[in-house]
């Protein structure tokens, strides 16, 4: 094998999540023993697997309850939850944890350990991809594995789908970011690449990404119909709409929600929870792109956060539970604040996987709904209000039911109504779904918002501080962000 697979850092010197790593090896360096040395189709895919487990809610697999490292689970919904103020820490206060309590007040510092995970989560999967795609392009790797053509198609498309998401959550949070697109042959390679790239040239290289993955996969609804949770066509006309949405590029949110609708894989659930309910994986059609956890596999692949919420992790504020109108179903097929319950994150309506760190609930990143309210919005940005309006009652009427709640709105309203409503109805459709932040932010209503329910948002906090272990990794090559 070629000498670079031994060096899957994708920066060995950015993956380090505080001060406590100078000590230690980078993170994704694999030794000689690590290293498969004559790969073959069955190393491959499981590369391609191994690529997708930063995403997973699964405890630890960075380490052993490394709480103020970010690591434990993937703290995005620290982040957009809790920071935008729709999730408390926990149902009852408590001094547990005060990183998390610190991300919430906005007391931000570049030691916090949910910017440094969840850095850490997207760098070690851009590190795994990385040598997935040197495997699948490399003519001398490919001259000694047994692989068809339509089979490497297919895990490329996929490895350049996973490589777009990671790096669109790092800009979405960082701005700026190093980008890295090939495993390093050394430390001093890997110094080199430890800049910070213009974000346009992060979303040219995401889209670039997604280019290669259009390409590559089959365009069907899965791209391998016995392993449905692999990335799709689907997942990547979604994930280039949502690309273009915080571009603001409205004509290609527009575009590609439609070329997504065009080939009739997705549409809205009859029933609101489908989407959520474990019993229904895979049989309902709004899920587009999901991480498929598993109970009992080795090494773990369960969903570890449906355990922090036996712990009395995650309560919804009182402000978010406020917003909902009066019988709004989501309500209460969402949260039960009697049994303290988040149900749409514990995949049933009851308790039964509460307190269970390897259940088998799927954690959903892309569903129909989200994608249906970004071309909503587009089309009210474009001045097609009645359009807008139109998709926003689309789903309104799907949460109702047969219920005599939530009346359609008035498709003749104003443009500033019509963006009020939409606001809205993202708020309430998508809550506890990792959003919520990242909307707040990019609508440029973050700081009016927050300091409404007292949180003091700063200009500075549209963007996350860079790990301070990183910076100080690179002597400062990587630049910290403003008033960190």
């Amino acid at each position: 094998m070629n000498t670079k697979l031994i060096y899957i850092a994708s920066a060995a010197l950015l993956f380090s999540s505080c001060s406590k790593w100078l000590d230690k090896d980078p993170i994704g360096i694999l030794t000689q023993e690590q290293v498969q040395v004559d790969p073959t189709e069955g190393t491959i895919v499981t590369g391609v697997q191994f690529a997708y487990r930063p995403l997973s809610s699964t405890l630890n697999i960075f380490g052993e309850w490394d709480w103020t490292g970010g690591l434990v689970v993937r703290p995005d919904f620290i982040l957009e939850d809790i920071a935008s103020g729709d999730a408390l820490k926990k149902w009852v206060p408590d001094g547990d944890q005060a990183w998390m309590d610190d991300v919430a007040n906005y007391n931000f510092t570049a030691e916090n350990g949910a910017f440094a995970g969840i850095w850490r989560f997207n760098y070690d999967g851009i590190a795994r991809v990385n040598i997935t795609l040197f495997q699948l392009t490399d003519p001398e790797t490919l001259a000694k594995v047994n692989i068809s053509e339509e089979r490497r198609k297919q895990l490329l498309g996929e490895s350049a789908f996973l490589r777009a998401f990671y790096y669109f959550d790092l800009v979405k949070y960082f701005g700026d970011v190093p980008v890295v697109l090939q495993p390093l042959e050394n430390f001093n390679d890997a110094y080199d690449v430890a800049v910070r790239v213009p974000k346009s040239e992060v979303y040219a290289q995401i889209k670039a990404d997604l280019a290669i993955a259009l390409e590559n996969l089959p365009r069907a609804k899965y791209s391998n119909a016995q392993e449905r949770w692999r990335a799709s066509y689907g997942a990547v006309l979604a994930l280039r709409a949502k690309v273009a949405l915080f571009e603001n590029d409205w004509d290609g949110v527009i575009d590609y929600t439609n070329q997504l609708e065009q080939t009739g894989f997705y549409g809205l659930n009859p029933n609101y929870f489908d989407a959520f309910d474990n019993a229904k994986a895979y049989q309902e059609q709004e899920n587009i792109f999901i991480y498929d956890h598993e109970a009992g596999l080795q090494p773990p692949r369960g969903n570890g956060l449906t355990a922090l919420m036996g712990w009395g992790f995650l309560a919804p504020s009182t402000p978010l539970l406020e917003a909902f109108e009066a019988g709004d179903p989501r309500l209460t097929q969402s949260y039960n604040t009697n049994s303290r319950s988040i149900y749409k994150l514990l995949g049933a309506q009851n308790d039964g996987f509460k307190g269970n760190e390897n259940s088998p609930v799927d954690r959903i990143y892309i569903r129909y709904a989200d994608v249906l309210l970004w071309k909503a919005e587009a089309f009210i940005e474009s001045n097609r209000i009645a359009e807008g309006i139109a998709i926003i009652n689309q789903i309104r009427q799907r949460a109702r039911g047969s219920q005599s709640v939530l009346p359609d709105r008035a498709t003749s309203a104003s443009k500033e109504l019509a963006t009020t409503w939409l606001r809205h109805e993202r708020r309430v459709e998508l809550s506890f779904e990792a959003h919520r932040l990242s909307d707040l932010r990019r609508w440029k209503i973050a700081k009016t918002t927050l300091n409404q329910i007292g949180k003091p948002y700063l200009d500075m906090h549209d963007l996350f501080p860079i790990p301070q272990g990183d910076v100080d990794k690179t002597a400062g090559k990587i630049v910290q962000n403003p008033g960190y």
